[in-house]
């Protein structure tokens, strides 16, 4: 099987076509464990209109997407990709966490299901900007 994957991803067009399959793939298992650990549904607040929330979710996807783009800049094949892209959505999961954590004045989760839309951009900028720390890890 790994001899047949090898010669698809020789040809570019199929190999495109693999990298970017394998990052909505994990996009979407990406934002499902987020929907997990939030304390708010994010499709059900975006579509009630919750604009805090669409910052955060889509300041998510553009991190988990960046750090995508540098694994498969960084790596040969789609299994270190994947590997790598998984390792900096554990990183970014984490500083999410942190960011929490580290905001003991108010709870970051309420907030954004508040649609408070200061929080919801300062969560979208921190995942955007972590998540080109992290693609400098994974690059190195």
């Amino acid at each position: 099987m790994n001899g047949q994957l090898d010669k698809l991803l020789d040809n570019p067009y199929a190999a495109a076509l693999v990298f970017v399959s394998v990052t909505v793939l994990s996009l979407i298992v990406f934002l499902s464990v987020f929907e997990l650990v939030t304390k708010y549904k994010c499709w059900d607040e975006i579509k009630k209109g919750n604009v805090a929330v669409a910052m955060a979710t889509g300041g998510k996807i553009f991190g988990i997407c960046n750090i995508f783009r540098f694994s498969i800049e960084a790596n040969d094949s789609v299994y270190q990709s994947m590997i790598w892209g998984a390792f900096g959505f554990v990183i970014l999961m984490t500083a999410y966490f942190l960011f929490e954590f580290l905001t003991p004045v108010f709870r970051i989760d309420e907030e954004i299901a508040r649609d408070n839309r200061a929080v919801g951009l300062i969560a979208m900028i921190i995942s955007v900007s972590l998540s080109y720390v992290i693609g400098a890890i994974v690059i190195n």
